[in-house]
């Protein structure tokens, strides 16, 4: 399978889980190719909390973002009112969301993701979506969030 058409699959398989999840959502029509304006892959929304969200999804290898994708996700989420999200999923694993803020970011300005660094630090499917948060050994001991590290600044007001 073409790692577009694959892309695709995972995209929509997002919308549906958001969408049984409780939030309107929308899948945006050819984000990232067929059009001058920078769209974020998906849009979502529950009455509350409104997200941007860049979807990406690999085999295992670690997933590679540049440096104007995700400037044009937080341009774009500021400007509608939404939390900008990077969305990754690994085969064989679930959903993982993380602010642009959060990401490492590499020598060449570009963002990565890690499988590793996902399962340990990327917020879940169900906790993104109002279910139970997932306890962590940092925040169990009381170590304080590093904030990640990239310097990224959204603005969006997050807690």
């Amino acid at each position: 399978m073409s790692s577009n058409r694959k892309g695709d699959r995972r995209e929509r398989e997002l919308v549906n889980r958001l969408d049984e999840a409780g939030f309107a959502v929308m899948r945006a029509p050819a984000s990232g190719s067929a059009t001058e304006r920078e769209l974020p892959d998906v849009l979502a929304g529950d009455g509350d909390v409104f997200y941007a969200i860049e979807a990406k999804s690999s085999s295992g290898r670690p997933i590679y973002l540049t440096g104007e994708e995700v400037e044009a996700l937080i341009y774009f989420a500021r400007n509608f009112g939404a939390k900008a999200r990077i969305g990754v999923r690994f085969d064989r694993e679930s959903w993982y969301f993380f602010h642009p803020g959060d990401l490492h970011v590499t020598d060449g300005g570009n963002y990565r993701v890690k499988k590793e660094t996902a399962l340990a630090e990327g917020e879940p499917f169900e906790s993104f979506v109002g279910g139970p948060a997932q306890a962590r050994l940092t925040d169990v001991g009381g170590a304080e969030d590093s904030g990640g590290g990239s310097g990224v600044d959204d603005s969006e007001g997050d807690e």
